[in-house]
């Protein structure tokens, strides 16, 4: 069963916390974009800026961490203990070094995931799959929300199950009314949705209508 999960891209803390309050307000898991302005072209705030209720145990928070040196990020990233935080095999880690990373941080019980932008090959990274809990396929534009998604990008999974069978595995880019279905149908877990839901004159009504759309089209 595929999950919608709405993504906050906040470029303010004012607008991190209208985005914050509004999505909580109705979704279980949020998706929280964090880039540096050098890896992805865009700079959202920080990970000083980030905060969420820590009491609400309803919540699932991922950490999507579009930054060209994840490691300098590790003491944040354990501060603030997400349920998930997802770096990218295209960082100037070395493909070494992210497995390494990711169990310094599964000590601290926080969940690890990779994900793969459109040029690269699964079989390129198939260490860092076969260490991750969760491989998000890339499909849209780089540290922005909007655009048209790359549904060529779902010929990733099989490849991706095939390395590491118990991943869960995401899609970010361009999700939206109208391709959400053949994603879904496609084998992701966990479509992460931003303008579709955050533009909309209704979020939490979008959000409701996505999630109908893929558990009752075939």
């Amino acid at each position: 069963m595929s999950e919608i999960i709405p993504t906050i891209t906040a470029y303010t803390p004012d607008e991190y916390a209208q985005q914050m309050e509004t999505l909580a307000s109705f979704a279980p898991r949020l998706h929280i974009d964090i880039t540096d302005g050098d890896f992805a072209p865009s700079q959202t705030i920080n990970l000083n800026q980030v905060y969420w209720d820590r009491s609400d145990v309803l919540h699932q928070i991922d950490l999507h961490l579009m930054v060209r040196r994840p490691i300098d990020w590790l003491d944040q990233i354990v501060a603030l203990a997400p349920d998930l935080v997802i770096f990218h095999a295209e960082s100037n880690e070395s493909h070494a070094t992210l497995p390494r990373m990711f169990e310094h941080l599964h000590r601290f019980e926080i969940n690890v995931g990779v994900a793969l932008l459109p040029e690269t090959d699964p079989d390129d990274v198939r260490e860092i799959i076969a260490s991750s809990d969760h491989v998000l396929i890339f499909g849209g534009h780089l540290g922005y929300q909007g655009g048209e998604a790359d549904l060529s990008q779902l010929g990733k999974i099989a490849t991706i199950q095939s390395i590491n069978p118990n991943a869960e595995i995401a899609w970010d880019g361009g999700a939206d009314l109208n391709n959400v279905a053949q994603i879904a149908h496609a084998g992701i877990d966990a479509i992460n949705v931003g303008s579709a839901i955050a533009t909309s004159d209704d979020p939490r009504v979008s959000y409701l209508h996505l999630c109908d759309i893929i558990t009752t089209k075939l």
